[in-house]
């Protein structure tokens, strides 16, 4: 799961185990399917939202 970290300044880093980064690459194969153009691809990403689970 990953974890929201908070630092002295007050920006925040965002802690991802494995699992959850294989959870992502998954579902941007899944998102992009065959689709090879960068432009085509980016297009596909932006018109959907991939979630990770936080502790």
């Amino acid at each position: 799961m990953a974890r929201i970290l908070e630092n002295l300044t007050g920006r925040r880093t965002i802690q991802v185990s494995t699992d959850d980064i294989i959870s992502i690459v998954r579902e941007y194969q899944r998102i992009s399917g065959t689709e090879r153009n960068y432009e085509n691809i980016r297009k596909l990403l932006d018109r959907n939202n991939i979630f990770i689970a936080e502790d």
